[in-house]
């Protein structure tokens, strides 16, 4: 199996393969999921490839950001630089992307991101149609589950990839909106500000303000009525490498292009090691090549691990979360016992008492966080006391005294709740090789010269128009079609104050056998009345394939056409979908008009756009799908309570929760579901107040979805909303107002 690891910086690259990867993985510039990272040039990125080339390596470039249809001549450019330079594989989130390099550059080996969502065979076998020769599967699955999506990949020919180490989202990666419906920061384009991290309280009920307390127990403890409940530990699978073996997968990843170059040594270390002592025979020797690789990834200062997902019902297990901790990284130091307001030198300094777990000198750099008001302080240890003496060092269980001078400690009031870290600054130190360095200055003039003929070149290859154009013919004010979502038949019989055109109704055992008895039937059969389209979930697990499939063939059976889909490759449900009118949901990512062509191409009548685009770029996609709108129908969001988290997890902690607040007293809704979590916003998005505009827009069809709340009190939400009397209802509108980052 391939040992991949991640490099944000050329310093990290080049520790990456001095300690043993086979493949280093980079961000493409300006296009790449972790945007918060310094982007390499074009000169870093030929130089680093043609480096690992002739040591016997491979270097891939993630450009799996969504893109806007501003960005796609730059992403054009992009991708001819990176074909040029031939890289080994591009890790692509973005359909329109796909589309753009399948078309003009196809001789550039695609391997499709995690964004993807890809949890089961079917969307293996969806993207291997779509081009994709590799497909890093989704960090939710189990060792068994990845050993049957892998019957189907060898099938196929496509190699899997699979995470091994590293950070672990709450959401399923793809499906998180938490960071861009509040704040306009989207994790699909790399800019997530990880709400998953923060610490949560219960509330007694979804409209109460008592707290409640959460059920979880540390130790002997009274119960938390707090905590950073989603706040995941690291994946580490470094004991279930043999395991990942026998499944067939192709390349094992480790998560980190914004460590140091520093962690990615000691956790490539770490990991070579383990697959080195997997062949090893003498017991002995395995015994002691296990425990360096563990002290390498403890000197790699991540957080807390847990195998993850891997194990059998890993989604209910303890390990996943630990509430009581929040998710710093970095080696827990010891844990804070006080803290007291001194005065010295005519300044004012707080001075923290802490039992220490580990060994700490002078020089360390630590950080400080008290986790009852959140607060983070970063310091460099210079000034501490032990007993009253002071010291230079420290042993792991002695108390010392730390002083630290930050007015925000000072006005902390007791009790006091922290823990201390020790961080890894090493990245500050890191130097580029000279050899390196003298490659990347032969290949600055070269690349600046092909990354502006490439520029010029993107301009004949993608039209885009300047600004929107006007609505389509047709479009007249009020011609709209609305699309309502729901989750029973019950709620079909509420009214809107518009006309509903079409009923998107939730795929479920009781739906379906509902609709298939001669009284729901002969309702469907009215010609006057809405048409019907069955909606799917976004996730549906290995295991679920057969139940859906039978569900679904039944109705197709029963003369049923209509089907929304929560994830392209739901497609290869059907026996003949060419025969169907098949669309696609939000959680499809849809955010430039080249993604919507991509989806007609695939047989799509229509298909929601990202509700997390702003305005400009929701315009300017609608402009520039032009006379080629024909093919493919664009709706979008216009009301619901769209999930912020889908995930898999079911914690012990969540158990007979369902309201909670952040400390900003920002209120959300937990719904536990036998295959999952979700969390929604207490208030519903909502784009009503611009609805005169959005029916000038062009757009095809509005979608109001009352499926997660009560039907009737859902309407007269809308109603109010769509008639402006609503204006003073609490409501969110994500970034149509704003700009999405």
């Amino acid at each position: 199996m391939e040992l991949l690891a991640p490099a944000g910086t050329v310093p990290a690259f080049e520790a990456a393969l001095e300690s043993g990867a086979d493949a280093v993985y980079l961000g493409a510039p300006a296009f790449n999921a972790r945007a918060l990272a310094r982007d390499f040039s074009f000169p870093e990125i030929a130089a680093m490839t043609d480096w690992a080339h002739e040591h016997g390596k491979k270097v891939y470039l993630a450009m799996n950001s969504l893109v806007k249809d501003q960005e796609l001549r730059q992403a054009v450019a992009t991708l001819e630089r990176l074909a040029a330079m031939q890289v080994d594989g591009l890790i692509v989130q973005d359909l329109g992307l796909v589309r753009l390099a399948r078309r003009h550059f196809p001789d550039l080996p695609l391997h499709a991101s995690t964004l993807m969502t890809a949890h089961n065979a079917d969307c293996v076998t969806w993207l291997a149609r779509l081009g994709c020769r590799r497909v890093v599967l989704a960090r939710e699955l189990s060792l068994t589950e990845i050993g049957q999506i892998a019957v189907r990949a060898r099938q196929l020919g496509v190699e899997l990839e699979v995470f091994v180490h590293g950070a672990l989202c709450f959401s399923y990666s793809g499906l998180c909106r938490f960071s861009s419906l509040h704040g306009g920061k989207s994790s699909l384009r790399g800019q997530c500000v990880q709400p998953c991290r923060r610490p949560y309280q219960w509330l007694s009920s979804g409209q109460g303000n008592k707290n409640r307390k959460s059920g979880h127990r540390q130790g002997n403890s009274s119960r938390l009525e707090g905590g950073y409940f989603f706040s995941m530990n690291d994946l580490c699978a470094l004991e279930h490498l043999s395991a990942l073996s026998k499944t067939g997968v192709s390349s094992l990843k480790i998560e980190g292009r914004l460590k140091s170059a520093s962690y990615v040594r000691h956790a490539v270390q770490a990991y070579r090691l383990a697959l080195d002592a997997d062949r090893e025979r003498d017991s002995k020797k395995q015994a002691a090549m296990l425990a360096e690789a563990r002290s390498c990834l403890d000197a790699a200062m991540g957080r807390r691990r847990s195998s993850g997902f891997l194990l059998p019902k890993a989604e209910g297990s303890p390990n996943l979360i630990a509430p009581e901790q929040s998710g710093n990284s970095g080696m827990l130091a010891g844990r804070l016992q006080g803290l007291r307001t001194v005065r010295r030198r005519d300044q004012t300094v707080v001075q923290a008492q802490v039992l220490l777990h580990i060994p700490l000198k002078a020089g360390d750099r630590l950080r400080l966080h008290e986790e009852n008001s959140d607060l983070r302080v970063a310091f460099t240890l210079r000034d501490f006391q032990v007993k009253g003496k002071p010291r230079q060092e420290a042993r792991a269980g002695e108390s010392v005294e730390i002083r630290v001078s930050d007015p925000a400690l000072a006005a902390l009031k007791p009790p006091f709740h922290g823990k201390l870290y020790r961080v890894d600054v090493s990245g500050r130190q890191e130097r580029i090789s000279p050899q390196l360095a003298r490659l990347t200055g032969k290949k600055a003039a070269v690349e600046d010269q092909a990354q502006r003929i490439a520029l010029e070149r993107a301009c004949t290859l993608v039209q885009t128009p300047a600004s929107p154009g006007p609505a389509q013919p047709g479009k007249a004010l009020g011609r709209v079609h609305w699309w309502v979502q729901a989750s029973s038949f019950e709620a079909l019989n509420t009214r809107f104050p518009f006309a509903v055109s079409r009923w998107l109704l939730e795929l479920n055992e009781s739906n379906l056998e509902q609709a298939l008895s001669g009284r729901v039937r002969r309702w469907l059969q009215n010609p006057h009345a809405p048409k019907l389209t069955w909606f799917l979930p976004t996730i549906i697990l290995e295991e679920r394939l057969p139940a859906y499939q039978d569900m679904l063939t039944r109705l197709v059976e029963a003369g049923f056409s209509s089907f929304q889909l929560g994830n392209p490759a739901q497609k290869l449900l059907f026996a003949r979908p060419e025969r169907l009118d098949l669309f696609g949901d939000a959680s499809f990512n849809l955010l430039n008009h080249q993604a919507f062509l991509a989806v007609a191409e695939q047989g799509f009548a229509g298909a929601q756009f990202s509700l997390e685009s702003d305005r400009a770029t929701f315009k300017a996609a609608l402009a520039a799908t032009g006379t080629d709108r024909e093919q493919v129908r664009i709706g979008l969001l216009a009301y619901g309570r769209p999930a912020l988290f889908t995930a898999r997890a079911l914690s012990p902690h969540f158990k007979g929760h369902y309201a909670l607040q952040s400390r900003r007293g920002e209120r959300y809704v937990l719904k536990t579901r036998e295959d999952g979590v979700s969390l929604s916003a207490r208030e519903p998005f909502s784009l009503l107040e611009y609805g005169k505009e959005l029916v000038a827009s062009g757009v095809d069809y509005l979608v109001a979805d009352i499926s997660q709340g009560a039907a009737r009190r859902e309407a007269q939400l809308i109603a109010a909303l769509w008639i402006g009397k609503g204006r003073d209802l609490p409501y969110l509108k994500g970034n149509y107002d704003g700009e999405l980052a």
